[in-house]
């Protein structure tokens, strides 16, 4: 007497298992993809913050060079303050971009704020997301200049020669003197260089 045949399952399983790999795989790939531009969007934030506040603090080592020649004179103070008289220092954005390997696509300078906007020279790479791999990421960042100091500027009728003393942030009280260069604030001291919130 024969036994009755067994049809075994193990067979069918074998594509299913096949097709579930491949798929996870394509997740695997896909997820490294979205890292991979994650990655590429990060440098290009990183890049755009160091490139705003590079230009904000070659602004503000300029003003305070401004208000030192400018110490004699009071009466200029007040500009040199609110921002006025530096060169254009989107230069100093433009090297930073590039030492971190983006370049600068744009700088706009206001009075006490600049805003940049870069782009990274790498793109995304090869990935199983069609028409990644030549994307670059792009990313803007400001940075502003903060005055630190007050003062009371002199009256038109004053005939006094000593300078206003400079009332800073902190308690910190400045008699600045011309003839001790050395005694005067730095450009830290007069200026606060931060990315805007």
């Amino acid at each position: 007497m024969s036994r009755p045949r067994r049809f075994s399952d193990s067979g069918q399983a074998f594509p299913i298992y096949i097709t579930v790999v491949a798929g996870l795989l394509f997740l695997a790939f896909a997820y490294l993809a979205v890292g991979q531009a994650a990655v590429n969007r990060g440098g290009a934030q990183t890049a755009a913050d160091a490139a705003a506040l590079a230009a904000a603090q070659e602004a503000r080592d300029q003003l305070a060079g401004l208000w030192v020649d400018a110490l004699s004179d009071p009466a200029k103070w007040t500009d040199i303050f609110e921002g006025k008289g530096a060169d254009d220092p989107c230069w100093r954005a433009e090297q930073l971009a590039a030492e971190n390997d983006a370049r600068l696509n744009s700088c706009d300078p206001e009075l006490l704020r600049y805003t940049v906007e870069v782009q990274t020279n790498k793109a995304v790479g090869d990935s199983v997301v069609p028409g990644t791999e030549n994307m670059k990421s792009t990313k803007s960042a400001t940075a502003v200049i903060e005055s630190l100091c007050g003062f009371k500027p002199p009256g038109e009728d004053s005939t006094t020669e000593v300078l206003p003393q400079l009332n800073c942030k902190g308690g910190k009280n400045w008699e600045p003197d011309p003839d001790d260069p050395a005694g005067l604030p730095k450009p830290e001291d007069l200026f606060d260089v931060h990315l805007a919130d």
